[in-house]
């Protein structure tokens, strides 16, 4: 499924992952004002959270997504549980940020709790998706993929709510539908609370991004940083305008933009990363 993309798509948020961190978790206005980040290309890290990191690094989130693109490569299907064994073997050797769901789960996993995944709310492994459209021969088979990798470290129904629209409008955009009208076309299928983020989302189009972002909230819940995610998706057509806006406004800078960055460059070319951004660490 998708064939032509998976690749490009993959090399996308893991481009855009690096990108955001330089001011990954920073949220502090004064330093996304003054600071030393060039815009215009990679960065190391302002924040104590990624120390040992350099330019081309990834965050912890841009680290587990090559595992799991690493872990499918050799594969025509998605085994959960093979999976989760793989990823845990890499958590005991790990020296990035481990986060609260991965530490959650590590524990689950130790003292034998099933399912093992802890209860998060964060967005961040919504961007972890994409790879999985590689073993994916079906929508059907991705969007059942897309549930069970998400329930194994965020198993939480707004997490799970949060991977099963954004892999559905992936998909719509895959199939060279507009974004904003792709959004409307799902909404209905959502609950209210996931109505209003969208409904949010669309309405502040025209407003600016850092204000927009820093009021929905810049943190790592869904509550706030699935209404930004709308945001950058219905303001922006240019994926580096995008990037370095979203990346002003601090926070959760990768969350929101590994999602964004792939259903963007769903139905473009990946020509639109510059070529200096392409100085990652790992082979695609």
């Amino acid at each position: 499924m998708y064939e032509e993309k998976i690749k490009d798509l993959v090399l996308t948020t893991l481009v855009t992952d690096s990108y955001c961190l330089g001011t990954h978790w920073v949220y502090d206005e004064t330093q996304l004002v003054d600071n030393d980040i060039n815009w215009e290309d990679l960065n190391a890290p302002l924040a104590m959270w990624h120390k040992g990191k350099s330019a081309g690094d990834f965050t912890h989130y841009g680290d587990q997504t090559y595992w799991l693109y690493e872990f499918l490569k050799d594969k025509n299907s998605f085994n959960e549980k093979e999976f989760l064994d793989f990823w845990f073997e890499k958590m005991k050797t790990y020296t990035g940020y481990i986060d609260g769901a991965s530490r959650n789960t590590i524990l689950n996993i130790e003292n034998n709790v099933t399912p093992s995944g802890a209860d998060s709310h964060d967005l961040s492994i919504v961007g972890r998706i994409i790879p999985l459209l590689k073993v994916s021969k079906t929508k059907e088979e991705f969007l059942q993929n897309v549930t069970k990798f998400v329930k194994l470290t965020h198993n939480s129904k707004d997490a799970i709510q949060s991977a099963d629209f954004f892999a559905n409008l992936l998909l719509l955009v895959l199939e060279k539908n507009e974004i904003e009208e792709s959004i409307l076309q799902l909404k209905d299928s959502y609950d209210s609370f996931f109505q209003d983020m969208m409904e949010k989302g669309i309405n502040s189009k025209n407003s600016d991004t850092f204000e927009t972002i820093r009021t929905f909230g810049p943190a790592c819940d869904i509550n706030g940083g699935f209404s930004g995610i709308i945001h950058l998706l219905c303001k922006y057509d240019n994926l580096k305008d995008m990037l370095i806006a979203n990346s002003k406004a601090g926070g959760d800078t990768s969350a929101r933009a590994m999602i964004a960055s792939a259903i963007l460059l769903a139905n473009k070319k990946i020509g639109e990363i510059p070529n200096n951004w392409l100085n990652l660490k790992v082979n695609i």
